[in-house]
């Protein structure tokens, strides 16, 4: 549960802190006061998208700090940590995440902190211990959950359906594995198809893959020898300038007039020691005039050996330039491109090799490949009819429960399906995807007597906010979030349904923290909790305030939000009324 937000510089937001209770609170305030800026806060806190523009104009950083209190130990903490099949932990409650991270919680309440600078630069810590924004993420997940104001469009995209019906069936890890194994199968029935091919296509292909063997082992190449290659080609490219330098060199060091630093160093060397005699405190400075005596000297000694065998060889030269040009010719018909480094040449002479083997040795391979395939067939197709059985049960459940709870939600008799079919096949051959056997999609008929349509046919905004409202409570019960948030829930909804959703919320909230931003006081009047957004201006600065009313203030709210006067009597007494009967 959150239990506290301190927000600083974030979008409108100067500087806010507010505290939370358990069960239902509304967001309310005028249009375009920032209540969804509140929600972003904690969205941005939660490890969503952190952008300089989130920073308060005038400032330099924002930052949005909340404290939770950790859900109670239940049974999946009491199972302890699981570990999936590469034997790594996987966290399946927050007190889990924490303790394969090393974190400790106070009093079982974790604080969250995360800032923005305008450089870009964002960080978040959970507790003390700095994490990413993906460990962020996987964190919160297990803490809050947020349903945003176009989520339910979601609903309209009929792949999205079967993710829905696999979390509620507790299929979700099968169905991913079950997706691993059909990838294998895949990757397997591609090398059988490359295999069966036409004699003619094998030869030329046999006969294309020899002649590149060939070609590259009769080259003979060594490890590096391109870069060893075109440092030689550069030295014997520029020899006249290399010798002319060195001759330069070695004529400063060993002029034949005496004025070479050998015989300069010499006499320097001398005139040091008879210094030295007279006066001990030169000492040093004459130890360092004997380093540079032995270090020209050894110099001398070594550039003239280096001149000596500075040789210009025409032959070795065309043979560099020749061995070059060929490595080129290979790079550029084996390689990605000719600047490639030689190791892919290599490894490309050691695919050519077994591609060649294998296409060598087909017959025995396409007999064991068609085996290993077949049953890879079977086990895929055994585990898809497990999995579809299991989607048929939960279809079944779900389609009632999500019935109930729109009937609870004004839509009374309307009818939800999970139309569950298998993809088309044959007898000999089924037809079968990454996810199973079957094609989902989600079915209603919101009026009494009307065939059962596709939701992007028949749902109006409206219902599909309601149709979605039904799936988070669901979905709540199984996952045991401890706090939801609606953004906006209330689209395309008023009147009696409006009552409905907010009677339901409440029911929903007995359980849990549920936070929802509305319009509509029919929705408010239920809530536990009410919070006011304002903007105002002050010293011609814009900020938005967030603050609880209660009391006097919190009727002079409902009766803004009914009739958008907070003042006459008549509203007043109309949401004195409402708050009465529903809060």
């Amino acid at each position: 549960m959150l239990e506290d937000l301190t927000i600083k510089n974030f979008a409108l937001l100067d500087s806010v802190y507010i505290e939370f209770s358990k069960g239902f609170t509304v967001l309310s305030g005028e249009t375009g006061a920032g209540k969804s800026i509140l929600i972003g806060a904690l969205s941005f806190l939660l490890g969503g998208k952190a952008g300089v523009e989130q920073i308060r104009s005038g400032a330099s950083e924002a930052s949005v700090t909340g404290t939770f209190l950790l859900p109670p130990v239940n049974n999946l903490d009491k199972l302890g940590i699981k570990k999936n099949p590469e034997g790594e932990m996987e966290a399946r409650t927050a007190r889990q995440w924490l303790s394969i991270h090393s974190i400790e919680s106070e009093d079982d309440r974790i604080i969250i902190r995360r800032y923005i600078r305008d450089n870009g630069k964002s960080a978040a810590w959970i507790g003390s211990t700095p994490v990413t924004r993906a460990d962020l993420q996987s964190f919160c997940f297990f803490l809050v959950d947020i349903h945003g104001q176009h989520e339910h469009q979601s609903l309209l995209k009929v792949p999205e359906h079967r993710k829905y019906l696999d979390s509620y069936a507790g299929l979700t890890e099968t169905v991913s594995k079950f997706t691993e194994k059909y990838a294998v199968l895949v990757d397997k029935r591609k090398k059988l198809a490359a295999l069966n091919t036409s004699d003619k296509e094998k030869n030329q292909k046999i006969d294309l893959l020899t002649f590149a063997i060939k070609e590259i082992e009769d080259a003979k190449l060594k490890q590096n020898e391109d870069t060893e290659l075109e440092t030689e080609q550069a030295k014997l490219s520029s020899f006249e300038k290399l010798f002319s330098e060195v001759e330069t060199i070695s004529s400063i060091l060993s002029g034949d007039d005496g004025s070479g630093m050998v015989d300069l160093s010499k006499k320097l060397r001398s005139a040091s020691d008879r210094a030295c005699n007279l006066d001990g405190s030169l000492k040093e400075i004459d130890s360092r005039i004997e380093n540079v005596f032995y270090e020209v000297n050894d110099i001398a000694s070594e550039i003239k050996n280096y001149s000596r065998g500075l040789v210009f060889d025409p032959e070795r030269f065309a043979f560099v330039q020749d061995r070059l040009s060929l490595i080129y010719n290979l790079k550029k018909k084996y390689c990605s491109n000719v600047n490639a480094p030689l190791k892919e040449l290599f490894s490309y002479l050691e695919n050519s090799k077994a591609e060649l083997e294998s296409l060598s040795n087909s017959e025995q391979d396409i007999a064991a490949l068609s085996k290993e395939v077949a049953e890879i067939e079977k086990d895929v197709y055994k585990s898809a009819k497990e999995i579809s059985s299991a989607r048929l049960n939960a279809g079944k459940g779900l389609s009632k429960c999500i019935e109930e709870i729109l009937q609870q939600l004004g839509m009374k008799g309307t009818k939800f399906d999970v139309n569950i079919q298998e993809k088309p096949g044959t007898e000999v051959v089924q037809k079968c995807g990454p996810y199973g056997l079957d094609n989902i999609e989600f079915l209603i008929s919101a009026n009494p007597g009307s065939p059962l349509l596709p939701l992007a046919k028949i749902a109006s905004g409206g219902e599909l906010s309601r149709v979605m409202l039904a799936l988070k409570t669901v979905f709540a019960k199984e996952e045991g979030v401890p706090t939801m948030i609606f953004d906006e829930i209330d689209t395309g909804i008023g009147g009696e349904v409006a009552v409905s959703v907010g009677s339901h919320i409440k029911k929903l909230a007995l359980n849990r923290q549920i936070f929802c931003i509305t319009h509509l006081a029919s929705i408010a009047v239920y809530a536990d909790n009410q919070i006011k957004i304002e903007k105002g201006t002050n010293n011609a600065t814009t900020s938005t305030t967030v603050r609880p009313v209660t009391g006097s203030e919190r009727v002079a709210e409902i009766a803004r939000m009914l009739s958008g006067d907070s003042a006459s009597p008549e509203s007043l007494k109309h949401a004195q009324a409402m708050l009465e009967k529903f809060a």
